[in-house]
């Protein structure tokens, strides 16, 4: 009897030891997820992150690492920041740093970090007849396309893209309109593809210009204005205020982007294929490090 007693005890030991084993492990390896119960983690991104090729590196490393399935929505930051405030998603990533602030105010998401950064480019015909080539101010080249009424391709869809397109416009302190300014409503790439095609200007993100580059005959004409920088961020959904919110699956995700493995996929992405990195990586960084 008394052995049977013993054998228990040391049995229930056993398992409680284990128990907080594991539970350390998790605890220093936060992007490791213990069986999730809901394997499902929606992630509204940026169409640039898809478009650039960088999922086809990110999303098998992921789940491989945490155990959660990864379901993306590439949408425009505006209609991912849309759906972050209905609770509609778990996660999101995306690059427009004013309006991210203020979804982030108003609580409908938290635990925001900086991730990774490129930067913006005008790209327009080789003839370039609004003679911006060269110009180092995205204002003044702005300008210049409205003066000449040179054809410029937006993507009219409230992505980030489109965000800083229309603060631009501001600043230069001009409202498009007319035949010459046409929108598309579209992603990045298809949004290339129509300036390409129409010999038009337009704004686009340098991953996805390089990674398009080789079907574009549209080259790079204006670059390197700090107003250009291209932030990208994370954020968690607020499971308080959304509580169908898969917060540990929103967790590992970002946990897995800020981790030292996750930094090193994005930073290697496109360095074999382009000869250069496609994204910068800012794990541990703030806006103000660029300051913003």
């Amino acid at each position: 009897m008394i052995r049977r007693i013993f054998i228990a005890f040391l049995a229930c030991s056993l398992a409680i030891l284990s128990a907080e084993a594991s539970d350390m492990l998790v605890k220093q390896n936060p992007a490791i997820a213990q069986s999730p119960t809901n394997k499902n983690v929606i992630v509204a991104m940026t169409t640039s992150i898809e478009d650039s090729g960088l999922l086809d590196d990110l999303v098998p490393a992921i789940e491989k690492k945490t155990g959660y399935t990864l379901k993306k929505v590439a949408v425009g930051t505006g209609q991912a920041l849309a759906l972050a405030e209905k609770g509609e998603v778990d996660a999101l990533f995306v690059n427009s740093p004013k309006a991210e602030r203020k979804v982030l105010a108003g609580g409908a998401v938290i635990n925001r970090h900086l991730v990774m950064h490129n930067d913006f480019v005008i790209v327009g015909p080789d003839a370039d007849k609004a003679k911006i080539r060269g110009k180092k101010n995205a204002v003044e080249a702005f300008s210049l396309i409205a003066k000449n009424q040179a054809l410029f391709v937006s993507r009219g869809d409230d992505s980030g893209t489109n965000k800083l397109e229309k603060d631009l416009w501001q600043q230069a302190k001009i409202t498009p309109s007319g035949t010459w300014y046409q929108q598309t409503g579209s992603g990045m790439a298809q949004t290339l593809q129509v300036a390409n095609q129409k010999l038009g200007y337009t704004l686009a993100d340098r991953a996805t210009y390089i990674f398009q580059k080789k079907n574009l005959s549209l080259p790079v004409l204006v670059q390197g204005d700090k107003k250009l920088l291209n932030l990208y961020h994370v954020m968690e959904v607020n499971s308080q205020k959304f509580p169908r919110v898969n917060s540990a699956g929103a967790k590992a995700f970002i946990n897995y982007v800020l981790s030292p493995e996750g930094q090193t996929l994005i930073a290697a992405h496109g360095k074999k294929e382009f000869k250069q990195p496609l994204f910068y990586v800012d794990g541990g960084k703030t806006e103000k490090d660029y300051g913003f």
